[in-house]
């Protein structure tokens, strides 16, 4: 079974528009995945918080690093930037006994604004935007229920 990538981008249609709504229904519909993936899978599966700030590479990261996941994974490929973010998918996690993983792309601002700019038009982010959640952004921790935390450093790399 291969794993599934749930990034609330792809929940939002088409074409792609943002609004408190869409987004809050975007996740209800991840948490709907994750909950109905977890009571299958049981302790067998995977979780995966691939978070980091717009522009940072998150989804080409997990695109160029299929070894790195478990099979059947659940892969949430979101910013994600404070623990409070990411705590709903974690209690699913612990509520099914799945293993949870964080994994931090990190990068500089700078190098994310410039990634950012060169997306397609549609799918760049307002630079606000992105320059909140870098000002809010927590690491992750194991104190917040992840058994691992794998830090890339994005800002040396290219993706």
């Amino acid at each position: 079974m291969n794993s599934t990538i749930l990034n609330p981008d792809d929940f939002l249609g088409q074409p792609r528009v943002w609004t408190p709504e869409r987004n809050a229904q975007a996740w209800e519909t991840i948490y709907h995945i994750l909950a109905s993936n977890f009571s299958q899978q049981g302790p067998a599966g995977r979780l995966y918080i691939v978070c980091g700030v717009q522009g940072a590479g998150k989804s080409t990261w997990i695109r160029d690093h299929p070894a790195f996941f478990a099979p059947s994974a659940c892969i949430i490929d979101a910013a994600l930037p404070a623990a409070r973010h990411r705590q709903r998918a974690l209690a699913l996690a612990r509520e099914h006994a799945v293993p949870a993983h964080a994994v931090w792309i990190d990068i500089a601002l700078d190098v994310a604004l410039q990634r950012n700019l060169s997306r397609a038009a549609d799918q760049q982010v307002p630079e606000a935007a992105v320059r909140n959640v870098h000002a809010m952004f927590e690491a992750p921790t194991v104190d917040e229920g992840f058994d691992s935390i794998h830090r890339v450093d994005a800002t040396a790399t290219s993706t």
